[in-house]
């Protein structure tokens, strides 16, 4: 009989059966749930996130960059000079990853011959010839070792002599840096809506931009900052920066609705690339006195390196999108009324009797 039974029920027909259960407590626990989900459909999922629009992130980007600015300096190991954006920008303008020189050691009138390794140098240490041996390079030295111990004190090494000093000084050298403008000129394109914007706002002339200054407040479409304004954007001093001498990561973006939302944002740069090693670079120019010895003057730079990153997204209404978002907000409405009849059939007292009127037989 039971199995005759389980096959026959195979063939029943189930329709809906509306009871209204006259529980206020009940009731208004449902109409909190329809409401939360009502709040988190419209608050969060279209108007916070967009569910409505198709969105592209495969976005297309070029950066240029460019400086100005010149300073005075006058210090003890360099006199008095005037640098200019040839002197202090490392690579030359143009790229999206720049250094600008803060601070800066110079050893001059080098000439390729014998000398003392740096004291500083671990591995440049001795206190008997067996310490340095002969043709081996001297690990993050400036040479190669000849087989014989200075003084009991470093190895003698053939090198460009005099050697660099490790001292770096305890100011910045250029310290109108600060003052120093860049233009970041930022164009971007979303293939998939064949949409192209740049950071230059449209419609102003060639003296705006002449004339204008980057400001969060007032000119947020003004593609020149400040070098100083940058610094105190990514929560730091411009002068103690200087000396210490970090990275600075900043971000160009911009979210559209196939319209113009520009932001920049700029932060100090924690990775590893920067952290592990001060950012420095060395160059040298080299020439020729009468007798056609060659001589170089070698310059250690310390600064700060910039990295413009551009990242963005644009949306474009959809129904897909709308009907998928409207669709998951009809079916999480279903799991409230599923959660308050599972609360009068289970937890409260007299659920035996809603069970009753709920589920009905009809032979």
């Amino acid at each position: 009989m039971g199995f005759k039974g389980l096959c026959l029920s195979i063939f029943d027909y189930k329709t809906e059966k509306f009871v209204i259960a006259q529980n206020k407590k009940v009731g208004i626990l449902y109409r909190l749930i329809q409401l939360g989900i009502l709040s988190y459909l419209v608050g969060w999922v279209f108007i916070t996130k967009k569910g409505y629009q198709e969105t592209d992130t495969a976005i297309q980007s070029s950066v240029v960059t460019k400086l100005k600015g010149v300073a005075f300096i006058d210090a003890n190991i360099t006199g008095k000079g005037l640098w200019d954006v040839g002197d202090y920008v490392i690579p030359p303008q143009g790229e999206r990853v720049f250094f600008i020189i803060t601070n800066f050691i110079i050893t001059r009138h080098q000439r390729q011959g014998i000398c003392a390794e740096n004291e500083d140098i671990p591995d440049g240490r001795c206190k008997v010839d067996s310490d340095c041996q002969k043709n081996t390079l001297v690990k993050v030295g400036h040479g190669v070792k000849t087989g014989r111990c200075l003084n009991n004190r470093t190895c003698e090494i053939y090198a460009w002599c005099p050697v660099e000093s490790g001292r770096v000084p305890s100011e910045s050298t250029l310290k109108g840096a600060e003052n120093f403008t860049v233009y970041i000129k930022n164009n971007i394109r979303f293939p998939k809506f064949n949409f192209a914007k740049n950071n230059v706002f449209v419609g102003k002339n060639i003296s705006y931009l002449k004339s204008c200054q980057f400001n969060t407040e007032e000119n947020l479409y003004c593609p020149i900052f400040r070098l100083g304004d940058i610094v105190s954007l990514a929560g730091s001093n411009f002068q103690e920066m200087a000396v210490k001498v970090k990275c600075i990561g900043g971000s160009i973006g911009m979210q559209s609705d196939l319209m113009e939302i520009y932001w920049v944002q700029f932060h100090l740069d924690n990775s590893e690339s920067c952290s592990i090693s001060t950012p420095y670079q060395r160059f040298a120019s080299y020439y020729q006195d009468a007798n056609g010895t060659d001589y170089r003057t070698l310059t250690k730079a310390y600064g700060i390196r910039f990295d413009i990153i551009v990242n963005g997204k644009a949306g474009k209404f959809n129904i897909v999108p709308t009907m998928i978002n409207i669709g998951s907000g009809l079916a999480l409405l279903g799991a409230g009324a599923f959660f308050c009849d599972l609360v009068l059939l289970y937890i409260i007292k007299r659920s035996n009797v809603y069970r009753g009127r709920k589920y009905e037989s009809v032979k």
